[in-house]
């Protein structure tokens, strides 16, 4: 009998590169799943899509290590394969915020995540797609959206999720609105907003609650947050209280759900996938991409 075949994709430098203590273990977790398996580690940006769309096309299962912006290459990749050539994906986060981890509920521990990957059981999740690039959790512009990849990778391995939280701060001061117009399926809103967030996720950049507790990951649908510019304290205070309480209808928070939505800027924004920079642009179109992977996860 023919023995399965997995790529298993690393990245030796995501978070505090704890992976290089692990290897050895998490590789004889899939030796003993009788897995055939051919290693490769990342050494630069952008790098995990090529090696995704060479070398995983028709193995039995992907298996990628490191963070989320090394997991949205390695799905970027995967989504470049005809669809009967995708293998199903194991990921065991080794990123210092790990939002899709803590999603699908996978083990910070990466041999723990492993044994999921040889011992769990698959499903089907939606991915988003922003203009040609496909992301696993998050689009966002604005406030805060760009202190993952501002933070100084020297800082993350340090502080871990704290150097997010420090970065954000030192950027208080610089906070500006953006004019936009935003069309969704069945909404138009126009005006000046600090935040968007369009998202498949329960947790943003480790915040989680954002979108409230009605979150699927495979209905099809991508979550949409957008903050409007507060410009006095009775704004100040509805933006507050719409973030701290999902479920309030305050103003200056916008919440819904949309398979579809367009946005046109005065200037160019800054967009954040996954963590990592999308690109500035002025016009975007963000669509939710139905049962679009396999995962694997605990029971």
């Amino acid at each position: 009998m023919a023995k399965k075949k997995m790529f298993f994709l690393y990245n030796p430098h995501a978070g505090k590169s704890q992976i290089k203590s692990k290897l050895a273990d998490i590789i004889n977790v899939f030796m003993r799943a009788d897995y055939e398996i051919q290693v490769y580690a990342t050494q630069k940006p952008e790098e995990a899509i090529d090696a995704v769309r060479q070398y995983a096309g028709g193995v039995d299962c992907l298996v990628v290590s490191g963070g989320d912006g090394t997991l949205n290459e390695a799905i970027c990749g995967l989504m470049q394969l005809p669809r009967e050539q995708r293998p199903v994906v194991g990921y065991l986060p080794a990123g210092t915020t790990n939002d899709f981890a803590y999603t699908h509920r996978l083990s910070k521990d990466m041999v723990a995540a492993a044994e999921t990957v040889v011992n769990g059981v698959r499903e089907v999740v939606d991915l988003g797609l922003f203009e040609d690039r496909y992301f696993t959790y998050v689009a966002g512009f604005g406030a805060f959206t760009d202190v993952p990849y501002k933070t100084p990778q020297e800082m993350k391995a340090i502080l871990g999720h704290p150097a997010y939280l420090l970065e954000g701060m030192l950027s208080l001061g610089d906070l500006r609105p953006h004019t936009l117009r935003i069309e969704l399926e069945n909404d138009t809103l126009e005006g000046e907003f600090l935040l968007g967030l369009i998202s498949n996720s329960e947790r943003v950049a480790g915040f989680k609650g954002l979108h409230g507790k009605d979150v699927s990951i495979n209905d099809g649908l991508l979550e949409v947050l957008l903050i409007r510019n507060p410009k006095n304290p009775a704004d100040l205070s509805q933006t507050l209280t719409g973030l701290l309480q999902p479920d309030s209808q305050s103003p200056m928070v916008y919440r819904a759900k949309t398979r579809r939505i367009r946005l046109i800027s005065e200037a160019a924004l800054d967009w954040v996938l996954d963590g990592e920079f999308g690109g500035r642009k002025s016009e975007v179109t963000i669509e939710a991409v139905p049962s679009a992977v396999e995962i694997l996860k605990n029971l």
